[in-house]
């Protein structure tokens, strides 16, 4: 069944994106200017995407592969890594489809747009930089039968449909990656066997499962210096029309490798003057998954930074009293806003308090603010 996307849907937080991608593929010499993705929510389309239906099977390898008839999509990959003398770097490499319309065109005519980022983190320094491209010519995709994950000459490559293991590579003018990844534990269907409700409201949601358990080693190369690195990775996928309401404002999310080997992913999405809608689950190697409610999750900002006028929180408190669970993240460096063309914070944190861990932290919807 295929139904109208209203204004509250989803994809109007990438719909300046997506036309200003379009206008840099089809050659407009207009300078593109920032998008402003919380004032994108209340706009509206006449585009017609699949929706989001509870009970659909998350199946697998199609669900590693792309999914078109939806608007938005996304491969998401963070790693936090060490090099042989125990400098940490992290790697954050995440590519999106998004769609202008809904037709069903081919080549130079597709809708389908691709944007991927890549971002290499140390505590003194950031190296990261956005790539674009159109579907439907080669320049860019998703395919199995080998799994293959690309844009121009950054890719992700397996043998097989899945994708692990797996070699990812990227390069930039003072940035290399060569990233083999192997999974060493279960995916994780998020939500309700992959449902993942997103407001109080039905419907607005995303298919959405992990692998949070992932090994990975190979070489970086920062500023013609070269690591070899090892660490721990975590991988997302999410796919939707509909994801945020008309009156949220965006998302506060973490995914956190705790040191009794679990995996711990929790999210707010905020909206203004009501509580946030919280998502979560904890998770162990061996297929364990316990899914944490809007009622069993807790988080309070501790520190605020300001950059450029936007103000964000840096430090939290998080609390699952149902898993006996109380945590301090605290950033690895404070100026991590990415000046993409969709602008968010994104970087590695480490974690204190009734356990000890590593992760990522992901903020959006402060520009607005």
């Amino acid at each position: 069944m295929r139904v109208s996307i209203l204004k509250c849907r989803w994809h109007l937080l990438f719909l300046p994106i997506i036309l200003t991608i379009a206008m840099i593929l089809s050659g407009c010499d207009n300078k593109p200017t920032r998008s402003n993705s919380v004032k994108t929510l209340t706009q509206s389309q006449d585009f017609v995407f699949e929706p989001v239906v509870k009970g659909e099977p998350i199946v697998f390898p199609r669900d590693y592969g792309e999914h078109p008839e939806y608007l938005a999509e996304w491969w998401y990959l963070t790693a936090n890594l060490k090099t042989e003398t125990g400098k940490e770097i992290a790697v954050q490499w995440t590519l999106f489809r998004m769609a202008t319309s809904d037709d069903d065109l081919t080549g130079w005519k597709t809708p389908q747009m691709y944007m991927a980022h890549a971002v290499i983190t140390t505590k003194e320094k950031i190296w990261a930089t956005e790539r674009f491209a159109r579907g439907g010519i080669g320049q860019a995709g998703v395919s199995l039968k080998p799994f293959r994950a690309w844009l121009d000459n950054w890719s992700w490559r397996a043998p097989t449909s899945n994708p692990f293991p797996g070699q990812l590579e990227f390069s930039d003018d003072d940035m290399l990656a060569r990233l083999n990844i192997k999974q060493r534990g279960a995916i994780v269907l998020q939500g309700d066997k992959g449902y993942s409700q997103k407001h109080p409201l039905l419907g607005i949601a995303s298919y959405y499962y992990s692998a949070p358990f992932l090994d990975l080693d190979g070489i970086i190369e920062l500023d013609g210096k070269q690591y070899k690195v090892n660490g721990r990775g975590w991988f997302d996928r999410e796919w939707s029309s509909s994801m945020l309401s008309a009156k949220q404002q965006g998302w506060d999310w973490f995914s956190i490798h705790l040191e009794d080997g679990s995996a711990l992913m929790v999210s707010q999405l905020r909206e203004k003057g009501q509580r946030p809608y919280f998502i979560g689950s904890r998770s162990w190697p061996d297929g364990k998954v316990v899914e944490l409610d809007n009622n069993q999750i807790r988080m309070k900002p501790l520190h605020f930074l300001e950059v450029n006028g936007i103000s964000f929180p840096l430090s939290w408190l998080i609390e699952v009293p149902s898993q006996g669970l109380r945590l301090q993240t605290n950033v690895v460096r404070r100026d991590q806003w990415l000046h993409f063309m969709f602008p968010y914070w994104e970087g590695p944190i480490n974690v204190t308090g009734s356990q000890k861990g590593k992760g990522f932290m992901e903020l959006t919807g402060y520009e607005e603010q």
